[in-house]
């Protein structure tokens, strides 16, 4: 969308400042269908980073996901935003691409994506066979 949709944003703003990760929503992004729960960014960020501190070959990646502070030194991402700026990005865990009647990864993934990048989306996850 080259427009993002308000509606859109307003769900991830009010996921952002509730610190809820419960709502479930699938979009469409070109070449793809991923479903997920959408989850608070400073939330998403602490889980990529668990996940990749436990890497020997990733875990220097996991500083830039959970440091406090920007690569200047600055305030933490969350202070250096203005209260009022909008999301501009969606946050989803435990999330799946859909391929076919598949969803990978299997376990769930967790993904960030532009909501510029947004053609359709829906409330709730669309369910899939792993069979």
């Amino acid at each position: 969308m080259s427009n993002p949709d308000g509606l859109l944003v307003d769900i991830a703003a009010m996921v952002e400042s509730e610190h809820s990760t419960q709502m479930p929503l699938t979009v469409v992004v070109p070449g793809a269908v991923i479903t997920g729960r959408l989850a608070p960014e400073s939330l998403w960020n602490e889980r990529v980073a668990e996940v990749l501190a436990t890497s020997d070959f990733l875990k220097p990646f996991a500083a830039l996901f959970a440091a406090p502070a920007n690569a200047a030194g600055g305030a933490a991402r969350d202070e250096a935003a203005p209260p009022d700026s909008r999301p501009t990005h969606l946050h989803l865990h435990v999330a799946r691409i859909l391929q076919g009647s598949y969803g990978l990864p299997h376990t769930g993934g967790m993904y960030r994506i532009a909501i510029a990048d947004i053609s359709c989306w829906t409330v709730g996850d669309l369910s899939y066979s792993d069979q």
